[in-house]
């Protein structure tokens, strides 16, 4: 159930951003695809890892580059 709770809280998250999680675009690159400068990339970690009350370790964000993969390490 927390996994539940943790992916609806995500969700939200990449929702306010404009970043729509279905289909090809959870493997969008956020610069390159969505376009998004990486001030905007940082704080969309920042609001992810506060809202699930996380901390992801500095070297394991610096290779994110799409959605699915920054969902996969909020999850582990």
């Amino acid at each position: 159930m927390k996994n539940y709770t943790d992916l609806r809280k995500i969700s939200k998250v990449f929702h306010q951003y404009g970043i729509d999680l279905t289909g090809r675009r959870k493997y969008a690159s956020f610069t390159a695809d969505l376009r998004m400068d990486q001030v905007f990339v940082d704080g969309l970690i920042f609001e992810l890892e506060y809202e699930l009350r996380k901390q992801i370790e500095d070297d394991k964000v610096e290779g994110v580059q799409a959605p699915a993969q920054l969902i996969k390490l909020l999850m582990s």
